[in-house]
């Protein structure tokens, strides 16, 4: 499982022309499956997330993390994270998981960062054409991957 992180000072999503989820300071979170992910992969990023220290604190150091001010993450799936470009010019998604899979751990990975403290969780529309607004703050770019992580 893959989730790029970008530290927002606002973030939305918009899905035929009405706005389904939105966060002010906080973070977008592209959350990408691969097939043999599971909850543990989940539990193991939301909580990173949750605890990253990359928000300032009084001096201007990226001390606290999510909780501690107050932040909100807004959930997009993001299945091109699995893209492999290595050969030719079209990129191959066969990395991805399927929907049946992905959805409900998109999902799941959304209710554990509530259950880490998150107030405000929000999440786009899985599978459907979404228009998303980054107002990346800094900026700052995290890439966690589960993979590397265990």
């Amino acid at each position: 499982m893959k989730v790029v992180l970008q530290r927002v000072s606002r973030g939305s999503v918009t899905v035929e022309e009405r706005v389904v989820g939105a966060v002010e300071r906080g973070f977008v979170a592209l959350v990408g499956v691969t097939h043999n992910d599971t909850r543990a992969e989940a539990d193991l990023l939301a909580k990173k997330t949750a605890n990253l220290r990359v928000f300032e604190d009084a001096d201007g150091k990226m001390n606290l993390s999510a909780l501690d001010v107050g932040a909100g993450v807004l959930v997009i799936s993001q299945f091109t994270l699995y893209a492999d470009s290595r050969k030719g010019r079209r990129p191959s998604f066969t990395d991805a998981a399927r929907p049946e899979v992905a959805a409900p751990l998109v999902e799941y990975y959304a209710e554990r960062l509530r259950a880490e403290g998150i107030q405000r969780v929000e999440n786009g529309v899985f599978g459907a054409m979404m228009q998303v607004e980054i107002h990346n703050d800094g900026p700052v770019t995290i890439m966690l991957d589960s993979d590397e992580m265990k």
